[in-house]
């Protein structure tokens, strides 16, 4: 093959800090999105700008963090120390500038590198800054990255602090929408971290008393928990826990100066070990680790000199050291639950007592569960290859690490001319399909037993590998993708039944979506219109005039494959499963999926009401 020979000092470019950032967005954010799912770019740009307050927090200056997001806008206002008046141009605009290179100034601070607040600045349509410090405030506004107001120095009344405002740049962020419930989720994390604090969001209170008890409480319905939550607390490390009576799999929150480590580390991989070795010392038997960790429910936080994380995004620690004279982490965690946790089981014997006997009957049920699972995997493996249920994505195919899941896709779809649709359509490589056959089974009250013998809940398990923790998940997002109809409705039903049932952290920790596919075509000999409602539907045939052709799509089968490229690539509409917090889990299960209570017909009939009332106008 020639090779081209132009190939000169022309070719040769260099970029300034913010074209390098717009070019490469996922660099320092991670996957754009558009709001949809809890890791979406549109949050970590919150989350960098809030990281800053925080760290005035965790310094001593400011117990107060006031949030606004509205119109896609969002406001950060501490009221720590400000930003030195003379820096502020080069703290947002210039890379390897900031005050946490200087340790004296931040101890253990989640933001080393000064990248954080540049790339939101590069990456906003309208980036402004506010510092107070001593009676003075200096404003600056960027767009794009580019300085087009320097204004000079003022007199103020305001308190110290710092106000930063932002536009996400629709550009990059398409068609974005920020959700109260994850916005809400991120701060509730702060305040669990940081007790003292208090953050106010669109004119709501978030604080906490308790720490990560608190976290732990919030998220479980206490009644369903086996013992109360053992809170313990040393200098530079907090850890709750306790045993579901319900839950299946293992549950962990952890945090690295007060990041939320969604993919874990090396402090959430020391603390499962450090439970496992202080369970079989304390009890004096060499419990299987499974057997221990199984229903287990828990949080730990540490705080770690200049931690190391493994992408900017912050999400998973890699630091084996915890700074200064203090030991590794590995160590300094088996040390600190080897002490307090043995401590507390000594000196609580009814919950010790609680604990042995999770253990015994977990134990139990998995040695009776050994033939069961040993068939399953057998079938799941001989199904899997001659019946192409999964048709799996490159990047799992070619490489198997955790690293690739945050970009990787499962549509989870019934019948062979959706899936067929779907699978023409996709992103080979970040996305792969599950084909149902039929409706699944109602699980709703059966025992863990189901997923190995039901063939469809035991080749789903397999494809997602989440057969003994969803720390080994394969796929990021998990999307069912059915048809708009009665059936099509009810599968969706039964399959959340599934993950609720068996696997509820997976909805918790914001992996299951429900694709929207468009239920109209409005189109004329120039222009075409999808359209999701019948809102969009009349919108589009008055846009277009002129009696445009309209065609009611009725199953995924009916859109072709060219078409359906455009519904599961950039323009994909996704609506994340969430749980209401006014709701526990079984209260859920037991209404919808349930015994046909008189509650439940009145609950369909009311709202079958207001779908009617709602097509009609």
């Amino acid at each position: 093959m020639a090779i081209s020979s132009n190939y000169t000092e022309d070719n040769i470019r260099s970029l300034d800090w913010k074209e390098h950032i717009r070019m490469r967005p996922g660099m320092s954010i991670g996957k754009l999105g558009d709001g949809s799912s809890p890791d979406d770019g549109i949050y970590i740009l919150l989350k960098e700008i809030l990281d800053n307050s925080i760290d005035e927090f965790v310094m001593g200056a400011g117990k107060t963090i006031e949030i606004s997001i509205s119109d896609r806008g969002v406001s950060v206002r501490d009221y720590g120390r400000g930003i030195p008046l003379g820096k502020v141009v080069d703290v947002v605009s210039k890379m390897n500038t900031g005050g946490k290179y200087d340790t004296r100034a931040f101890k253990k601070s989640v933001g080393l590198n000064g990248v954080g607040t540049k790339a939101v600045n590069a990456l906003s349509s309208i980036f402004k800054v506010e510092s107070c410090r001593e009676g003075k405030l200096k404003s600056v506004v960027f767009e794009k990255g580019n300085l087009v107001d320097d204004f000079p120095e003022e007199e103020t009344s305001r308190r110290k602090g710092t106000k930063i405002s932002f536009y996400p740049d629709n550009i990059i962020f398409k068609n974005y929408k920020y959700r109260a419930e994850y916005v809400s989720k991120m701060l509730k994390y702060y305040v669990y971290l940081n007790p003292g604090l208090t953050i106010v969001f669109n004119g709501d209170k978030y604080s906490s008393d308790n720490g990560l008890k608190d976290l732990l409480e919030d998220n479980n319905d206490i009644e369903k928990l086996l013992y109360p939550i053992i809170h313990l607390k040393g200098n530079d490390i907090e850890v709750a826990l306790t045993h579901s009576r319900v839950q299946y799999s293992e549950e962990y929150y952890s945090f690295v100066n007060g990041q939320h480590t969604t993919q874990g580390g090396t402090h959430q991989s020391a603390f499962r070990e450090s439970i496992v070795k202080t369970i079989r010392d304390f009890y004096g038997k060499q419990y299987d680790s499974s057997d221990i960790r199984k229903s287990i429910i828990a949080a730990i936080s540490i705080k770690v000199m200049e931690p190391v994380f493994e992408s900017q995004t912050k999400t998973k620690l890699g630091s084996t050291e915890m700074g200064g004279k203090l030991p590794t982490v590995r160590s300094y965690i088996n040390e600190f639950i080897g002490k307090y946790l043995d401590n507390y089981l000594h000196k609580n014997p009814e919950i010790s007592e609680k604990i042995l006997k999770k253990i015994v009957q977990a134990e139990k049920e998995r040695k009776e569960l050994s033939g069961i699972r040993k068939l399953a995997r057998e079938r799941a493996k001989k199904s899997s290859l001659h019946n192409k249920k999964l048709r799996d994505c490159r990047v799992h195919l070619n490489d198997m690490s955790k690293e690739n899941r945050l970009d990787s896709t499962l549509f989870i779809t019934e019948g062979d001319s959706a899936s067929g649709s779907i699978t023409k359509s996709r992103n080979v490589n970040t996305q792969a399909v599950f084909s149902l056959r039929g409706k699944p089974l109602n699980c709703y009250s059966m025992s863990k037993k189901i997923v190995y013998q039901n063939e469809e809940f035991n080749l789903l398990q397999a494809a997602l590998n989440i057969e003994e923790s969803i720390e080994y998940l394969r796929y990021n997002n998990i999307v069912i993708a059915t048809d708009a109809d009665v059936d099509g409705m009810h599968i969706r039903l039964l399959l959340i039944t599934f993950f609720l049932q068996f696997f509820p952290e997976l909805i918790k920790e914001g992996h299951l979506f429900i694709l929207q596919t468009p239920l109209f075509r409005v189109r004329n000999k120039k222009e075409t219109i999808y359209c999701y409602s019948e809102k969009e539907r009349i919108a589009a045939v008055e846009k277009l005039g002129s009696k445009p052709e309209i065609t009611r799509f009725k199953g995924l089968g009916e859109i072709s494959p060219n078409e359906f490229k455009h519904f599961i690539g950039e323009n994909i509409r996704l609506d994340p499963v969430m749980l209401d917090e006014n709701f526990t889990i079984e209260d859920l299960l037991s209404f919808y999926m349930g015994k046909n209570t008189p509650d439940r017909q009145k609950f369909i009939i009311d709202n079958l009401k207001v779908e009617l009332d709602r097509i009609e106008t």
